[in-house]
């Protein structure tokens, strides 16, 4: 007979109860390994979405996700011009957000060449934007539908296609929108602003009329083009030829251009080692304690159930059942508790983790590394357990 199952099934309730206290921790657990892996594929998403062997931004920054970025849209051209560089387009970033229909949408806005590359590549509904002007790609997460309008900067846009799991480096969801609307609600001042602007120059320009007659008059349209300049962009992305590295391109780009160009992989590093690392530095540490918690509760569950039964260990050394046997009682009850535990926390995480706020990835090897610390944990759990059976008086049964 096996006496683990059999002392189970006397204390079926308690047990299960136990293996449920268990598994809500261990749930608790998955979801910060599945935060954790979500994080870093958040941060990244963006990024391999558009596909791009090199980022070239203003010089001296670290990218339009980790800093502020601002070059001029016509750089383009020049980029195109480097040997090496098969394609050149150039994108615009911005976080916005706005009320629409009593709930508030926050966003992250990537203004691309419609007819360019750096857009979305896959879409689960709809199609992509076929016009210069007026049409958006959102991603499903910001709950809105085909044909939805919203209202942005001064004009109406509608939405005309949809894409899964496409977020910022924050979380937020994406919109995609052509260049020339991004540059509009991310660039274009507000009326006031350009009001004041005007006569803030014409007023130096009146300075410069009493030195050199007529200046002012000669410079006024060059001042309208500046004040109303929208045509600004956070980088420049480039794909180049496969004969090439990406390496050799960018140090070529960064000298004919004095712009800074990043490979795609320093950028992927930039972003998990940068702008993430304290979220995940954290997340992994509050992920290690409760591993620690885990244990120390499943040291006390074996060690409490063992007290519980020590009448019933003495009992079996006097009628002469071997240590081992003893051992295995507890070890085997142990291992069951982990493994219940585990099952539980896995269907609960399982079953919840798509409702959760920010995404969650179960990675299959987080999940097959947590099962054998769980179980590593349960046997280290157990040793203290096995140890007061071990040193049980037999003649404590006999109440001497």
């Amino acid at each position: 007979m096996n006496l683990a199952i059999r002392d189970i099934r006397h204390n079926k309730d308690r047990f299960i109860l136990t293996c449920l206290g268990l598994g809500l921790l261990i749930s608790v657990v998955m979801a910060m390994s599945g935060i954790y892996a979500g994080l870093i594929t958040d941060a990244t998403a963006l990024l391999r979405q558009v596909d791009a062997d090199i980022w070239v931004v203003e010089k001296d920054t670290f990218g339009p996700f980790a800093d502020d970025s601002r070059i001029p849209e016509d750089l383009q051209y020049n980029i195109r011009s480097v040997p090496g560089v098969v394609q050149a387009a150039p994108l615009s970033f911005r976080n916005m957000q706005l009320d629409y229909r009593g709930r508030t949408l926050r966003f992250y806005l990537v203004g691309y060449r419609w007819d360019g590359i750096g857009g979305p590549r896959h879409l689960i509904a709809g199609r992509q934007i076929g016009r210069k002007h007026y049409e958006l790609v959102a991603d499903q997460k910001l709950g809105l539908n085909l044909g939805d309008v919203l209202h942005l900067g001064l004009h109406d846009y509608t939405v005309v296609g949809l894409t899964r799991n496409i977020v910022s480096p924050a979380g937020d969801p994406v919109i995609y929108a052509s260049l020339a609307d991004a540059q509009e609600l991310s660039f274009q001042k507000t009326n006031e602003a350009i009001r004041n602007e005007r006569a803030r120059l014409a007023a130096r320009l009146k300075n410069f009329e009493k030195k050199v007659p007529g200046l002012a008059h000669e410079l006024e349209a060059t001042v309208e083009e500046i004040v109303g300049n929208t045509h600004i962009v956070n980088a420049v992305i480039a794909r180049i030829d496969r004969q090439e590295t990406s390496e050799a391109v960018a140090a070529r780009i960064l000298r004919w251009t004095h712009y800074t160009a990043l490979t795609s992989a320093q950028e992927e590093e930039i972003l998990t080692k940068h702008v993430i690392e304290k979220p995940r530095r954290q997340l992994g540490l509050f992920r290690i304690i409760l591993l620690v918690i885990s244990a120390v509760i499943i040291a006390l569950i074996v060690y409490t159930l063992t007290i519980e039964k020590l009448r019933d260990l003495a009992t079996l050394k006097l009628i002469g059942a071997a240590n081992r046997r003893i051992v295995g009682l507890i070890m085997q009850q142990s291992l069951a508790m982990g493994i219940l535990g585990y099952l539980i926390g896995a269907a609960i995480i399982y079953s919840t983790y798509d409702k959760f706020p920010r995404r969650v990835v179960l990675l299959p090897i987080d999940m097959g590394v947590l099962f054998v610390i769980v179980i590593a944990l349960c046997a280290v759990g157990s040793l203290q357990g096995v140890r007061t059976a071990l040193k049980v008086d037999p003649s404590v049964i006999l109440g001497t």
